[in-house]
C-alpha cells in the first residue's frame, strides 16, 4: 500500500469516526443539564416573571350600555381627528362602494350598517356611549356615529383605526 493511499484511508477512517460524534444532540424533549447550577447562563437580573398565562378578556366598564335616552344633538354633532389609533385588521368596504370622507349631516348607506361594520365594544377605542337608536360603524380608519332608522350620521371620529 503506497503512502497516499494508506493516508486517505486513515483520512476516512478518522470521519467515520468523528462525525456520529459531531452531529450527537440530547433526545427531544430532554436537554443536557449543565455541569453546575447557573453554568453557561449570565446571572439573573430582577425578579423573574412568568409572563401571562392565558387570554383574558377584557369586561366592559361598568354602566357601558347605558344609552342616553334623549339626543342632544349639539352635544355630538362634530367630526374629530381621534387623538389615538387602534390596529385591529384589515378594513373590506361593502361591495361596489369607493372611499369617502364621510361628516355629520350626510346619511350613511344601510350597506354600511351591517354586522360586520358595528363598533359593539366602543369603550375598547374610546368612543362615547351612542344614545339610543343609534351605533358606532367603522369605514376604513373612521368611527361613524350613525342613526339606524335613518342612516344620519350624527359624528365622526377620523383616524381611529389603523
Amino acid at each position: 500500500m503506497t503512502a497516499t493511499s494508506r493516508l486517505t484511508l486513515s483520512l476516512a477512517l478518522a470521519l467515520v469516526l468523528c462525525v456520529p460524534l459531531a452531529n450527537a444532540q440530547p433526545e427531544r424533549g430532554r436537554e443536557a443539564a449543565p455541569a453546575r447550577p447557573g453554568a453557561g447562563r449570565p446571572a439573573a437580573h430582577g425578579q423573574h416573571y412568568p409572563g401571562p398565562s392565558r387570554y383574558h378578556a377584557v369586561n366592559p366598564p361598568k354602566g357601558w350600555n347605558n344609552r342616553p335616552t334623549t339626543v342632544n344633538r349639539t352635544k355630538y354633532q362634530h367630526n374629530f381627528q381621534a387623538p389615538r389609533t387602534f390596529r385591529i385588521g384589515p378594513y373590506v368596504r361593502p361591495p361596489g362602494w369607493v372611499a369617502h370622507h364621510w361628516v355629520y349631516g350626510q346619511i350613511l348607506p344601510p350597506a354600511y350598517w351591517a354586522a360586520e361594520y358595528l363598533i359593539g365594544d366602543y369603550w375598547l377605542f374610546g368612543l362615547q356611549v351612542p344614545p339610543a337608536g343609534y351605533e358606532w360603524v367603522r369605514d376604513d380608519d373612521d368611527a361613524i356615529l350613525v342613526n339606524t332608522t335613518t342612516g344620519e350620521i350624527l359624528q365622526v371620529d377620523y383616524g381611529v383605526f389603523a
